[in-house]
């Protein structure tokens, strides 16, 4: 990098990637950066940024791993997490086939007004968000649009409201639960973060549905608009994650991690393994 030029955070990851963001919007002027970026493969250590950023993942595959002081991190991130990377702090990635993830950063000036500004100032990979999750899928979808007047102005809300909730600080295990049987995102992350921690339990539509305080057809056209997949694939995502650590960490025979995940069988679970990951659960065991 040429010393004398001031490199934002966008600029650095795009060096780093050796690629630019598929979408770019905003600039410094307009106090935020918001980029979609896609299609990373394998690892790769990121700079120390100027500026925090604020990562949503979208889509791809659900295994991501970040460096830690003596290893790859045990937990994962996967589509409908979010995680805050604080400015100065070099990380490095560990990307098992394709990722796609939209980052949000904002200027140190809007973050020293921030409420939520110690938030930003240390390491949150992968934690639960599904309004930010909803709010950047919403933006992505009013990108792809034609542009008109009308769109930009919605476009230009939607990623204020964005920003609102980043500085804001998503909600996280700290939250207070709103004493109110209607539906809020709080009880949302309730289940999401249930289903992480225990993936081989039921977790039963029922079940998350009275957790979350709506009906179960309710609780399914929400929790999609917020993840992006059914409680039902949602699942079956966490038990496959879970499977790919075991599978990379131990040698617990494919029946027994079938079973102890939840799975009907083994073959049901080879099929589902295959299906998300493109391989056998053999095949995933032997190359990693």
């Amino acid at each position: 990098m040429d010393g004398k030029t001031v490199w934002n955070g966008e600029a650095i990851i795009a060096d780093a990637l050796g690629r630019a963001p598929d979408i770019q919007l905003g600039a410094d002027h307009d106090g935020w950066r918001l980029c979609r970026w896609r299609q990373f493969v394998g690892s790769y250590t990121l700079p120390a940024l100027p500026d925090p950023i604020f990562v949503v993942h979208i889509a791809g595959k659900p295994t991501v791993r970040t460096w830690e002081r003596d290893g790859w991190s045990e937990s994962s991130s996967f589509p409908g997490c979010a995680t805050i990377v604080p400015s100065g702090q070099p990380t490095g990635w560990l990307v098992d086939g394709e990722l796609d993830v939209v980052t949000l950063s904002i200027g140190s000036a809007d973050l020293r007004r921030a409420p939520a500004a110690d938030r930003f100032k240390r390491m949150r990979f992968a934690f639960s968000d599904p309004l930010g999750v909803a709010l950047t899928r919403q933006v992505l979808g009013e990108l792809y649009n034609p542009s008109t007047p009308e769109r930009d102005v919605y476009v230009s809300a939607l990623v204020n409201a964005l920003q609102a909730h980043m500085l804001r600080g998503p909600l996280g295990a700290e939250a207070r639960e709103i004493p109110t049987t209607a539906f809020s995102a709080y009880r949302l992350h309730q289940v999401m973060n249930a289903i992480l921690q225990h993936p081989e339990d039921e977790h039963s539509l029922e079940e998350m549905a009275a957790q979350a305080g709506v009906t179960p057809s309710h609780f399914c056209r929400i929790f999609k608009k917020a993840n992006g997949v059914s409680p039902h694939q949602y699942v079956i995502k966490a038990r496959l994650g879970r499977a790919q650590e075991l599978l990379s960490s131990s040698d617990t025979p494919l029946s027994v991690i079938a079973d102890s995940l939840g799975f009907t069988s083994q073959s049901h679970f080879a099929r589902a393994f295959r299906h998300h990951t493109g391989r056998t659960p053999s095949a995933f065991r032997r190359r990693n």
